[in-house]
């Protein structure tokens, strides 16, 4: 397989800046994007698996009440200096997000693999301390190669938890914010970005949250990372139709992968990331490093 390059076009319209996560749809949406793109794939078992997760992380979030925000002083320091409102790295995390991992693990104990049955069985009899102390691995910590399998069922629960947050903020106060690399909202790195086509957007590019699934608006043709013009090339695979590209850099060697919908309406920037992984061992090869995680997966 060979990649090639792909020409940018111009955005159409005034931006909107931030799109608020919907927990209602959010989850939904993907578990039945996981779902369609199983079908016929040589990752079909697990690409179903985590169809099977993000429906689980569905039922939870709408279980879910709406929960304690920071105080009304944190959130006007947070807009008066441009800084993310619920930054997961320091925000006193809401219990729920332990209960929303029960939930999910008790949603899928009885039909996981037998590999992710052990995972859930040792989540299922860990103490709150135990799963506190995972939770700072993945939103502050290094994580290491003995974590992959764990923390993925970590990242679902605090998803389900970090998108109800998000969703509960007044995007107005969004504004400002100057360090596009990060979550407007919680500080966490992009998993891809999206170029949303609808009626009401059209042929803009969106940073999707690798957390709480808040999109925020960067020019097309820009790094994601360093932010630069220069030597940037977005590149698909032969044979594709182009719904999923990866935007290499070269004055960083960093990439990201761009969703398109004019290409799909259906692309999901977490669902099609895991899709074509083949895509990314072709720009690893090539010597461009990630610059964004996807949390439901680990290596």
């Amino acid at each position: 397989m060979q990649t090639k390059p792909i020409d940018f076009y111009p955005p159409t319209q005034n931006v909107a800046t931030v799109l608020l996560p919907s927990p209602t749809t959010v989850f939904a949406d993907r578990a039945e994007r996981f779902s369609t793109l199983a079908v016929g794939h040589s990752l079909a078992d697990w690409l179903s698996f985590l169809g099977k997760l993000t429906r689980a992380q569905h039922a939870a979030a709408r279980a879910l009440p709406d929960l304690p925000m920071p105080d009304g002083a944190t959130l006007e320091q947070a807009r008066a200096y441009g800084m993310p409102p619920l930054n997961a790295s320091s925000l006193a995390r809401p219990a729920a997000w332990r209960d929303v991992l029960r939930a999910l693990v008790g949603a899928l104990s009885d039909d996981a693999p037998q590999a992710a049955r052990l995972v859930l069985e040792s989540l299922s009899a860990a103490d709150d301390t135990h799963l506190e102390a995972l939770a700072d691995l993945l939103l502050c910590g290094q994580p290491g190669p003995q974590d992959a399998a764990t923390l993925p069922f970590i990242a679902a629960a605090l998803q389900v938890v970090f998108t109800k947050l998000a969703s509960q903020l007044d995007v107005r106060a969004l504004t400002g914010f100057d360090v596009h690399g990060i979550c407007p909202c919680c500080a966490s790195l992009p998993v891809a970005s999206i170029v949303r086509s609808s009626a009401s957007i059209n042929n803009l590019r969106y940073l999707h949250c690798s957390l709480c699934n808040t999109e925020w608006n960067l020019s097309r043709a820009t790094c994601t990372t360093c932010h630069t013009d220069k030597g940037v090339a977005l590149h698909e695979l032969v044979g594709s139709n182009g719904a999923v590209r990866a935007e290499t850099c070269d004055s960083c060697k960093s990439y990201l992968k761009i969703m398109v919908q004019e290409k799909d309406q259906y692309v999901d920037p977490v669902a099609d990331d895991l899709a074509t992984l083949a895509l990314d061992m072709l720009v690893d090869e090539a010597g461009y490093a990630r610059s964004g995680p996807n949390l439901l997966l680990f290596s």
